[in-house]
């Protein structure tokens, strides 16, 4: 391993289930006739939970629910999942790069890093949404993370929670594990080449 990739929620920090509770309230408020959806769309960013769920006679609700989101994640707990930080730390003792890779973008970073002034000391780059044309499962955003380290897909390591995020990493040519955070170990064991549930007993 040259390079470990990190997606951010799920991955990173624990806030799943802070996602579920917002977006459970924004579904039953415009899709009560679809009880759960909420858990359907877990994973997805947010151009196409807009584009599936939100478009046409709902369009006119993006602007309102983006806004209600920027301020949800600014009061955000962000509790780092159990391991990381000893892990991180002993990757970039062994001279491994590492980065986060994530759909966030830059305003939800700056609520992050007002929480973890530390944070941007773990990681040799942070790529969010304004650094991708293309969103996961798409690759572009893990080839380009390794561009940037100027090493090969083969020689990186994707560590990811949710389906698109773990298709991504595969379709990247890049060794992928998944963290059974916001999906059963079972139902993600097909996208990776290994499953953990945090960092505690990663080597």
């Amino acid at each position: 391993m040259k390079a470990a990739l990190f997606d951010l929620d799920g991955v990173v920090f624990d806030t799943e289930p802070q996602y579920s509770i917002f977006w459970g309230a924004q579904c039953r408020e415009f899709h009560p006739e679809h009880p759960g959806l909420e858990h359907e769309i877990k994973g997805q960013t947010l151009v196409q939970i807009y584009d599936a769920w939100f478009s046409g006679p709902l369009a006119d609700k993006q602007a309102l629910i983006t806004e209600r989101l920027n301020e949800y994640e600014q009061q955000m707990s962000y509790d780092y999942l159990a391991g990381f930080e000893q892990y991180i730390l002993g990757l970039r003792a062994q001279g491994v790069k590492t980065a986060v890779v994530t759909s966030s973008n830059q305003p939800k970073m700056e609520a992050v890093y007002k929480s973890h002034p530390e944070f941007k000391t773990l990681f040799d780059a942070i790529l969010t949404s304004e650094d991708f044309e293309r969103s996961k499962p798409d690759p572009d955003c893990y080839l380009k993370a390794a561009e940037r380290f100027g090493v090969e897909p083969k020689d990186c390591v994707v560590f990811e929670d949710s389906f698109n995020g773990l298709k991504s990493g595969r379709a990247a040519g890049m060794y992928v594990v998944g963290l059974a955070t916001t999906n059963p170990a079972e139902a993600i064991k097909p996208y990776c080449d290994e499953v953990i549930n945090d960092y505690v007993d990663r080597k």
